[in-house]
């Protein structure tokens, strides 16, 4: 499974593009994602089953394009959000 970048088209196994995963808004449920190969940023919500792109609108994230990643799961935290699929856990810190 490959997950793209949606303005470069590179594309990148899980363990990779959820390693460039960092600052996570626990107010607004956003994780921020800088595109290793272009430097492109995108905020983005994990959903289960799914990445949500999308942009701000009336105070809140609209999303518009999901990108479907099976089995994929969240946990909210405190001060973290930790994404799991299948035995691998990534944790995205809050600001």
């Amino acid at each position: 499974m490959f997950i793209p970048c949606l303005a470069c088209g590179s594309r990148f196994r899980p363990d990779d593009y959820f390693r460039a995963c960092h600052d996570y808004n626990r107010g607004r449920d956003l994780v921020s994602w800088t595109c290793p190969a272009c430097g492109n940023r995108d905020d983005l919500r994990v959903l289960p089953g799914e990445l949500g792109f999308g942009y701000p609108a009336r105070g809140r994230y609209a999303v518009n394009r999901t990108i479907a990643v099976p089995g994929m799961r969240r946990q909210r935290h405190d001060l973290r959000l930790e994404i799991s699929l299948d035995k691998r856990t990534w944790r995205v810190l809050s600001r």
